[in-house]
């Protein structure tokens, strides 16, 4: 009993010692005792206030890394949100930003993926390109103003093209996310296929109830970029934070990759268009 009780006493310092190692490189911004995360309450496969989404899982994974709970702070995704969230230090990181993003300090990126063509299943079998002649004429779903529309253009794939705004302003709306409008419609046969994002379409595509195909646009041009590398973000000038951040994605990335492929998140090599084979990093 004496030693169990000595076990509990030390396993209890040793955290205690590791987050006040933590905090020393913290700066005075970033709250020490948990993981401050700025999230989207309801915007599935990614994040959801049940913390259910894939992002909620890894935010939860580099918070026991951390040796720190997990407190969210919730605001829908839409303009003004790292300036409402990050800017105003209500949290500390924002989940699933695209690397490089001007608009935050990223982290190392903890995947990469692609945009998708997704269809009913056998309808358009061996299509893996936007540029295929059995796409002509079709009506394709794609929310506007990301990448694919302006490929879509160059191939003039938009005179039946139909472009579902990417904030859905109606709080009466029967699907929860603009993606999940899509792939709605996709099942509903009102459309013939749909360009997505492949981390939400994945998932959305078999929560459908319609068998699907979801296939990675691969051989697209390189620009308009349709491939891209996600971090997190923090705020500029928090150097040693993201270093802290850094390590452990290092640290857990197989914990992670496990999270995403469940998620059925279309995982891209880091350097090339080619898928990523399981535990390749």
């Amino acid at each position: 009993m004496a030693q169990a009780r000595k076990l509990a006493i030390l396993c209890a310092l040793s955290m205690t010692v590791a987050q006040g190692a933590v905090a020393q490189h913290l700066p005075d911004t970033v709250t020490t005792d948990v993981l401050r995360v700025c999230g989207d309450p309801g915007n599935m496969p990614f994040s959801e206030r049940k913390e259910d989404g894939f992002e909620n899982k890894i935010a939860a994974i580099i918070a026991d890394e951390l040796k720190m709970k997990v407190r969210y702070y919730w605001l829908t995704q839409g303009p003004g949100f790292v300036r409402n969230t990050l800017g105003t230090g209500l949290c500390d990181i924002i989940m699933g930003q695209a690397f490089g993003s001007d608009l935050v300090q990223t982290t190392n990126p903890y995947y990469r993926s692609t945009y998708v063509l997704v269809t009913r299943a056998g309808e358009f079998d061996g299509v893996t390109g936007l540029d295929d002649q059995r796409l002509k004429g079709k009506k394709i779903g794609v929310v506007a103003g990301t990448p694919p529309v302006n490929r879509m253009g160059d191939l003039g794939l938009i005179t039946l093209m139909k472009a579902y705004p990417p904030y859905a302003l109606d709080p009466q709306r029967k699907f929860q996310t603009v993606s999940a409008e899509v792939i709605g419609d996709l099942a509903a046969k009102e459309i013939d296929a749909a360009v997505l994002w492949g981390p939400a379409a994945g998932w959305l595509a078999k929560q459908s109830g319609t068998p699907m195909s979801v296939v990675p646009l691969l051989k697209e041009p390189e620009r308009p970029p349709m491939a891209y590398r996600i971090a997190m973000g923090v705020r500029i000038g928090e150097n040693d934070w993201k270093r802290i951040l850094n390590n452990a994605l290092r640290k857990r990335s197989a914990d992670i990759e496990k999270v995403l492929r469940e998620f059925d998140v279309p995982l891209l090599d880091q350097d090339e268009n080619k898928l990523q084979a399981p535990g390749e990093r």
